[in-house]
């Protein structure tokens, strides 16, 4: 299942194109080159004779590196052809293109050859939200290359446009006169390179191509040769670990506030940036394969931790950032994005993965190193979140014009409503944040009590983790329906609607035992269950819609947690259950999960459907095979052992998971269910 569209990327920098590798963005189409949130190349055209090529077939070579091959159209369901195109594109600080002409017959043809080119310089922001630019545009022509700009005040990009063969360059793109002997081939390179100055930025450094593209198959190599080994019966779920891996490769980008290391965007192709909440989640599933992902994320997001009180970029000290952009709508502070603060989760689960590193990794260095950054954020959770003085975490933008309503995962506007569909007023206390904040107070705990030598900070943690579990179980639980409302509203009253919530509410353990097998039976149930996944609302409630945002569709990432926390909790065979649908939905997804896709009923639907505007890689996708392993082996860390406790899905009869990095060194864990006859893998 596809979009149509083919994407390449390399972190930073990516490129999305139609088959034809040709590029036509409007103001609101996400198309184009884009790198550090601005689009360098809106058009892209490739024409020979005056005449647009038809794709025959695309290749993706490497996540970084695509090649298309194409004939001249014919107007006709014939293709009788007498040439071929191929073009292979690379990302690189722009991309390199390598454009070569096959002539197949016995006669020698002179072509014209033209690359229409041109260049918006649209911020993302106005991309998504059809604003209009208000600086100057340039252009220089020279003999050798065109220079595309943009202008506005110190705020500068450029795009320059070089070629290997001799070309006249105009404001408006490239031509070639082609000359190619019969069965001969005629071949240039192209160099699309973007530039990045002002608004305290310098000039990107651009390497030789070639050497660039080579150090990066390498990486990618040595990347997959690192991570952990999947051997198993089921052959979906070995490509789909794959596809995980090299789609995490794809997403590590090295943002200037990292200071040169690697942490995973968001997704493409509106979040390739850094997120608080997404770079934590995605570290937290990806911990047992590649682990240096936490500790990057965890010291760059340390280090632009907030240290004032900003309502514009509703930033308080303690708090972990939402978002970080680089475009010209941020640098004139037409938007709050340098970065902007507007997550109330990201906090304590900014604690939650400090803890979750060190068990898994016994690296108590970089909890004490973190140590300041880590007590902040505690201290922020008490502090600054309970905005009305009950103990709870709660949130309402500071930032009215451009900040976010909802500072929570379901972030869409209407994600959180009554069971009537209602929506409540603000401050608005969500529950899965309040099992955050449980659980960031009890890792907390363990990290003051047994690194960071401070036993009074642990028993007060411990004693207000407590306290809070017995107030939530008693002020979130909606009795006639035996299960956690979705959240309580400013008024205190219960925003009553189910929703895949209760799932991270089990992961975080903030739910007593008693309550625990009646989540887990709605979790599975008719209403909330779709076959393929836990959907975020169930169905029946007033706003529940399959193909709604946060409203009825199934995310793959929420549903690795939903599944993590049964288990947690002991529902084996129900974690296994969840595991199956997601992975099952994989394989129709050609091994990559999107961000999400349809809730439809699985006894309506042969796949599951395609949500239409969802990222395609997505950071908390790609991690979700990696966590569902995890799951499935039941892998946790124990002082310096590894359990595994393994419950498969049925039809995965054997699975292994080899070279499992961690502070035993490198184990091995293995895991045996049972093996059903026939085409794919059915339901546990």
């Amino acid at each position: 299942m596809s979009d149509g569209l083919v994407k390449i990327l390399d972190g930073n920098t990516f490129v999305v194109s139609d088959s034809r590798g040709d590029i036509e963005a409007s103001r609101t189409d996400p198309t184009g080159l884009f790198s550090y949130d601005t689009r360098f190349l809106s058009r892209w055209v490739l024409t020979v004779n005056g005449e647009r090529l038809s794709p025959l077939s695309v290749d993706d070579l490497q996540y970084f590196e695509t090649r298309f091959f194409l004939v001249p159209g014919t107007g006709t369901v014939y293709v009788d052809a007498k040439l071929s195109v191929i073009r292979q594109r690379a990302v690189s600080s722009g991309f390199h293109e390598e454009l070569t002409i096959l002539n197949h017959a016995d006669k020698p043809v002179t072509l014209t050859v033209r690359v229409d080119a041109g260049c918006d310089f649209a911020d993302l922001f106005e991309v998504k939200d059809a604003l209009r630019k208000k600086g100057r545009y340039t252009s220089k022509v020279e003999r050798r290359k065109l220079t595309l700009g943009y202008e506005r005040g110190p705020f500068e990009r450029a795009t320059a446009i070089t070629a290997t063969a001799p070309a006249q360059f105009d404001s408006e793109g490239l031509t070639f006169t082609v000359k190619v002997k019969a069965h001969g081939e005629w071949t240039t390179e192209i160099a699309v390179v973007t530039e990045h100055i002002g608004s305290g930025q310098s000039p990107l450094e651009h390497g030789n191509p070639k050497r660039v593209q080579a150090r990066m198959r390498r990486n990618l190599e040595r990347w997959l040769a690192e991570a952990p080994r999947v051997v198993c019966d089921w052959n979906p779920l070995a490509a789909t670990y794959r596809k995980s891996l090299v789609d995490l490769a794809a997403l590590r980008f090295s943002p200037p506030i990292a200071g040169g290391r690697a942490l995973p965007a968001a997704g493409l192709p509106w979040f390739m940036t850094m997120f608080g909440r997404d770079s934590i989640f995605t570290s937290l599933q990806s911990l047992p394969f590649t682990p240096e992902l936490a500790a990057t994320t965890l010291r760059a997001l340390g280090d632009w931790q907030g240290v004032r009180i900003d309502d514009f970029r509703d930033e308080d000290p303690g708090r972990i950032l939402h978002e970080m952009r680089y475009g010209e709508m941020t640098a004139f502070e037409e938007r709050p994005h340098s970065p902007y603060y507007g997550s109330v989760d990201a906090t304590p689960l900014y604690v939650v993965l400090l803890d979750e590193y060190e068990r898994w990794t016994g690296d108590r260095a970089l909890v004490r190193e973190l140590e300041i950054e880590a007590r902040a954020a505690l201290n922020w959770i008490d502090e600054y979140a309970d905005l009305q003085g009950t103990g709870y975490v709660w949130y309402r933008r500071r930032n009215e014009e451009s900040g976010l309503e909802n500072q929570c995962w379901k972030d869409s506007w209407d994600s959180i409503s009554f069971r009537g569909g209602s929506l409540p007023g603000f401050p608005r206390a969500t529950c899965e944040l309040q099992g955050y904040a449980f659980d960031a107070k009890v890792r907390g705990a363990r990290l003051a009590r047994d690194i960071w030598k401070d036993a009074a900070l642990a028993e007060k943690l411990e004693a207000d983790a407590a306290e809070l579990k017995r107030r939530f179980n008693r002020d979130y639980w909606v009795e006639d329906g035996e299960y956690f409302a979705l959240a309580l509203d400013q008024e205190g009253r219960q925003v009553d609607s189910l929703t895949s919530n209760n799932g991270h509410l089990l992961w975080s353990g903030i739910v007593d035992k008693t309550k625990a097998k009646a989540v887990a039976r709605q979790l599975l149930g008719p209403r909330l269950f779709s076959g393929w996944g836990v959907r975020t609302l169930a169905a029946g409630e007033g706003r529940y819609n399959p193909i709604g945002y946060h409203t009825g569709t199934v995310w793959p990432f929420d549903n690795s947690f939903v599944a993590w926390g049964l288990r947690r909790y002991g529902f084996k065979d129900e974690a296994a259950e969840i595991a199956a649908g997601i992975l099952d939905a994989a394989e129709f997804f050609d091994g990559r999960l999107p961000e999400a896709f349809g809730g439809y009923p699985r006894e309506q639907t042969k796949y599951p459907v395609q949500y239409p505007t969802a990222c395609s890689p997505q950071a908390w996708s790609t991690g979700t095979p990696l966590l569902l392993l995890r799951t499935m082996l039941g892998l946790e860390p124990h002082g310096e052992h590894l359990v595994v406790d393994p419950a498969l899905p049925r039809g995965i009869g054997h699975l292994e998971l080899l070279d499992i990095p961690g502070r035993w060194g490198r184990i091995d864990a293995f895991g045996r269910g049972r093996v059903e006859t026939g085409r794919g893998r059915a339901r546990r």
